[in-house]
């Protein structure tokens, strides 16, 4: 028996994938190998993904602007315009090409100030709305391109849909952004979910293109327990909807046991890409080595 032989079997032996019961059928090393947890791969925060079936080729860490946003107003925001903008820029030295904006978070100014220094074409611009009928949605996407000083955005989101028949309710608003989308005003549109009733009606609507989902290992800041979630994230999968994930740190419950947090984001397979909003450069960095180190 070769010594690489060996070494792969007490590696599998080690991952519990040699133990019994754990196979039904005989199969091959090869075979074996790739049906290894996927807790073995690495990852990087810069990776190149892709958001579901919109086509649209970012990198896996967005660079979220609102941890706490309401008002116009996040911790973000507080840095000022230069400030912000001086950490997005870094961010965008270090790799990283997904800027998460909302109006709610007042960071539309801050975003538009650093895609002056940046080559627009190879930076993902989202945002995301409160409007809930046609004329305010109208009214955002004109203000909302005025304030980032862009002609398209690249993903244009409703902002914390919580109402279990909102993809009936707000009709409207929806219909203003398809329309935006077939004039080349907006790449894809979706949604951002607060509740499980939003979240299990945007898995099943043909509109929601990009959805931004709370989850964490600790339910911390979501919308059902873990587990609940996953599961209609599965169903968002198979229905080739992109899958953004947000509070992976349970805005701030986590911030002791990060790691935990980003192996867990990373471990499920499901989520295209994920925001996560630094403070400063030096926490940029350490979450950049962090979900390198996996």
């Amino acid at each position: 028996m070769t010594a690489q032989f060996c070494s792969r079997r007490k590696f599998l032996k080690d991952a519990g994938v040699l133990s019994a019961g754990a196979w039904f059928t005989p199969k091959s090393m090869a075979e074996r190998l790739a049906l290894l947890p996927s807790a073995v791969q690495k990852f990087s925060a810069t990776d190149t993904v892709t958001l579901g079936q919109t086509g649209i080729k970012t990198s896996r860490l967005a660079m979220g602007t609102g941890t706490v946003g309401s008002g116009h107003h996040s911790h973000q925001t507080s840095l000022g315009i230069d400030g912000l903008s001086r950490l997005l820029l870094n961010g965008y030295d270090n790799g990283l090409r997904f800027f998460d904006a909302a109006d709610s978070y007042g960071s539309h100014p801050h975003v538009a100030e650093a895609l002056k220094h940046v080559d627009r074409s190879k930076v993902t611009v989202l945002t995301k709305s409160w409007a809930r009928d046609a004329g305010g949605m109208r009214a955002d996407l004109d203000r909302f391109r005025r304030e980032l000083n862009m002609e398209h955005i690249d993903v244009m989101l409703m902002h914390c849909v919580t109402d279990e028949d909102w993809t009936t309710k707000y009709r409207g608003a929806m219909d203003v952004l398809e329309e935006a989308k077939q004039k080349g005003v907006i790449h894809s549109h979706g949604c951002s979910c607060h509740s499980i009733e939003a979240l299990r009606a945007a898995a099943k609507s043909p509109f929601v293109e990009v959805d931004l989902v709370r989850i964490n290992p600790i339910g911390a800041e979501m919308d059902a327990s873990p587990e609940t979630v996953v599961s209609v994230m599965r169903e968002m999968r198979a229905a080739g909807k992109g899958i953004v994930g947000m509070k992976i740190l349970g805005q701030g419950a986590l911030r002791q046991r990060q790691d935990e947090a980003l192996r867990y984001a990373l471990g499920l397979g499901l989520l295209d890409a994920f925001t996560i909003g630094a403070e400063s450069i030096s926490e940029q960095k350490d979450l950049l080595q962090r979900i390198a180190a996996g």
